[in-house]
């Protein structure tokens, strides 16, 4: 069996593949903490239930000791997830020829990155990559039931999705593309063969950041709808957050535990989301003594001062036009503003949603990549778009790694990719 399936197995003999990660001894009593992919528990070894041999290795085990062990599943209140094994046999798989590189007593983040490759065996790492593996499955659920069909995107890209300023360039044989940024605009191209289509895969921004929630890899995932105005993409947007925060809440308690993570703020959040004009963000900073001007786009110290108006995410619509991407559509109402949509999480963890409705006007869209100083011929299949059955339509991009950091109480969002890749971290 699987650790994480100890309780259906209570009284029975049971036999688990693990690893070890801790042990301590009491006299005539061994206590073996032990992992393996789904969870922790721990082995317990009494001297003279064992033969003597058997209880001798016990105590010499080296941490990350490979192993196979055979014994009683029991329901035990003082362990910490209720139940251990008192072990009766184990068969050594691999025993490691050095110590352990990572200590026990706490070590530096600088340190930690440099043994990734290690320190995701920890039990606080390994319960974030479930968390994200949860976080991924229910993402991938919800857009199926929704209706959606998933229509990967390239990664090679010959031109800028938004602005030329983060991009890396990538010698692809005899000229220079891009790593994308977004699947977007290729997701546009599926959306109007489709209808309701989504990719969800790695994106890369070559910004020279270094802030807690900036990688410079990372995933997203974009869906894309006909016919989707400001208002469905900010109820899709908030359903796909409540169902992926529900679904880690049901099945990932003991995860969120090893965490240590206060769950009260996440079972606070509840629909519908609070929504919030520009406008009157801007104004509830100047509020709270920020110095910002009208048209000015935010930075973290803004959004998480918004986040602190309500225990869910807060939608902000309606930005100034010309500080969002060519293809955003103007609002009919006021054209200095776009149709688009910022979801800012709660407890400080910034923007995790960004979307809008798209520019479908081929002149618009001529004008935009003009201003822009994009080169045309790079946009002519995205003009065609528009000269050929065009529709309104719209959609947004989730970033994981935000999602995962907010969910799981990170303090910094690279503790949620399994080998984050920053400004100054390309290794391991």
């Amino acid at each position: 069996m699987r650790i994480s399936d100890i309780s259906k197995h209570e009284g029975d003999k049971v036999s688990i593949f693990c690893w070890l990660i801790g042990k301590r001894s009491s006299g005539q009593i061994h206590f073996l903490q032990v992992r393996d992919g789904s969870g922790y528990c721990q082995l317990t070894v009494v001297k003279g239930e064992v033969d003597d041999v058997l209880f001798e290795k016990c105590g010499h085990l080296a941490i990350e000791t490979a192993f196979r062990a055979q014994g009683l599943a029991v329901r035990q209140e003082k362990a910490k997830f209720g139940y251990e094994i008192l072990l009766k046999n184990i068969e050594i798989i691999s025993e490691p020829d050095k110590e352990y590189p990572i200590p026990r007593k706490p070590s530096g983040p600088d340190f930690l990155l440099s043994m990734r490759h290690l320190w995701l065996r920890s039990p606080k790492q390994s319960a974030v990559m479930r968390i994200r593996s949860k976080i991924i499955e229910s993402i991938r659920e919800f857009f199926k039931k929704e209706g959606f069909y998933c229509v990967d995107t390239p990664i090679f890209t010959p031109s800028a999705c938004e602005g030329t300023t983060t991009l890396f360039k990538v010698d692809y044989f005899d000229e220079n593309v891009f790593l994308s940024q977004s699947g977007q605009l290729y997701n546009e191209a599926n959306a109007l063969a489709l209808e309701k289509v989504y990719c969800f895969g790695p994106v890369f921004r070559a910004e020279k950041s270094k802030t807690r929630r900036h990688l410079t890899e990372f995933w997203q995932v974009e869906p894309e709808w006909i016919f989707a105005d400001i208002d469905s993409i900010m109820e899709t947007s908030q359903n796909l957050i409540m169902h992926v925060l529900s679904a880690v809440l049901e099945e990932n308690r003991n995860d969120l535990d090893i965490l240590e993570r206060d769950i009260k703020p996440l079972e606070a959040v509840k629909t519908p989301f609070p929504r919030m004009s520009y406008n009157k963000s801007v104004e509830l900073l100047k509020e709270k003594g920020f110095e910002i001007e009208w048209g000015s786009d935010y930075g973290s110290p803004e959004e998480t001062e918004i986040s602190k108006n309500s225990d869910s995410p807060i939608c902000i619509h309606r930005f100034p036009a010309h500080i969002k991407a060519f293809y955003m559509k103007s609002d009919p109402v006021d054209p200095k503003l776009s149709l688009g949509v910022d979801v800012i999480a709660p407890e400080g963890y910034g923007e995790i949603v960004g979307g809008g409705v798209r520019e479908e006007g081929i002149e618009i869209l001529e004008q935009r990549i003009k201003e822009h100083n994009l080169p045309k011929e790079d946009f002519q299949w995205y003009l065609d778009l528009r000269r050929y059955g065009s529709v309104p339509h719209g959609g947004f991009g989730l970033g994981l790694e935000r999602t995962v950091a907010w969910i799981c109480g990170l303090q910094h969002v690279r503790e949620s990719a399994a080998f984050p890749r920053m400004m100054d971290r390309i290794k391991p």
